[in-house]
């Protein structure tokens, strides 16, 4: 999703069309025995164009790029590039392969409906979020304004277990799919926890996300079509959130111009023994994040502006990244300071 976000983003600010393409009947990882079909999906994908999800074909001066989304169920591809005779070439290309039911223009892809405005366009999840709430028998409850109770965390051993724990997994999976939704992502990340014995209050807390979801049925995302390409992430962590293990939580969002293109909030693999260094260690993701989204960007030939804002609100975590000499108090993060110092030492950030 993040590729989907970039690209997105960019052929917006660059004003490439974007067209949206479904392969007909194809089988995605092989054929059946005795299947006359032509080539499957993802072998000739990979054999054609030696990528991982996303191609990118410079031809002389013209880009094109296709985003594949190759998944059990999925197999639709995103089209855009400078040139709109190569991609109706490539069109004909790909459907002489395969049949290609060709759909226009963007416009619902994944669950995310997108609409061109005359300065960018806007994403949102409403057909999503309505066919979820009718499914839970959600539509006439009464909304609420937070998607967590207010200092409330929940525990791993308090509660009933719940007698079907199958329905609150498929409802988190399906919570999972809304990334027109990033106010609810420490959220799910929080209910994510601990999956294997399920107690009730957890049930409790995602049918309260339901209520504030119904709160929010017009919430959108807005890409700017302004030619912006500059980048700022932001990271912070809160502390020994998880009252089970006392691992901290990382979370950061990343703008690229005014338009948020990544976010995310996972738990750290270990225990950070203060702030600063809980800090510390969500500083080293977003910039991970950002080593990739730059190297992203360079292949769809956007120049990115060095260095990179990346903004904390610790002034201790900011301190050990600008310090050189290595304390007795930080030597146990020394590869995390090692590479955030790298990356502070190159310009890169």
């Amino acid at each position: 999703m993040p590729i989907v976000k970039c690209l997105t983003v960019v052929a917006i600010k660059k004003n490439w069309p974007l067209f949206q393409l479904d392969v007909n009947n194809a089988f995605l990882h092989d054929k059946l025995q005795g299947n006359g079909m032509p080539s499957c999906l993802k072998p000739f994908i990979l054999e054609v164009f030696t990528i991982h999800s996303m191609i990118t074909l410079s031809l002389s001066k013209i880009l094109l790029v296709i985003l594949v989304i190759l998944d059990v169920y999925v197999d639709d591809i995103i089209l855009t590039g400078v040139d709109l005779h190569e991609i109706s070439a490539l069109k004909q290309f790909l459907d002489s392969e395969f049949k290609i039911k060709v759909l226009g223009f963007l416009h619902y892809f994944l669950d995310i409906e997108v609409n061109v405005l005359l300065d960018g366009v806007i994403s949102n999840q409403k057909k999503f979020t309505f066919d979820l709430l009718k499914e839970y028998a959600f539509l006439d409850v009464h909304s609420i304004v937070s998607p967590l109770e207010l200092n409330h965390k929940l525990k791993a051993d308090v509660g009933d277990l719940l007698p079907n724990p199958e329905n609150y997994r498929s409802l988190l999976g399906k919570l999972l799919f809304f990334e027109s939704h990033p106010d609810i992502c420490f959220s799910v990340q929080h209910m994510s926890q601990f999956m294997q014995a399920l107690r009730l209050p957890r049930m409790i807390a995602a049918l309260r996300l339901l209520r504030y979801i119904k709160g929010t049925p017009e919430l959108r995302l807005f890409y700017s079509n302004s030619a912006d390409f500059s980048i700022n992430a932001y990271s912070d962590s809160d502390w020994a959130a998880c009252l089970n293990t006392r691992k901290s939580v990382s979370d950061f969002s990343i703008f690229l111009g005014d338009s948020l293109v990544g976010w995310k909030s996972k738990k750290q693999p270990m225990i950070s023994l203060s702030i600063a260094e809980a800090e510390y260690r969500a500083i080293s993701k977003v910039v991970a994040e950002l080593v990739w989204l730059s190297r992203l960007l360079h292949d769809l030939t956007i120049s990115v502006s060095f260095p990179i804002s990346v903004f904390c609100d610790n002034v201790a975590a900011i301190h050990i990244a600008k310090n050189h000499v290595f304390h007795e108090r930080t030597k146990h993060i020394k590869v995390d300071c090692h590479f955030i110092r790298s990356k502070l030492k190159e310009g890169f950030i």
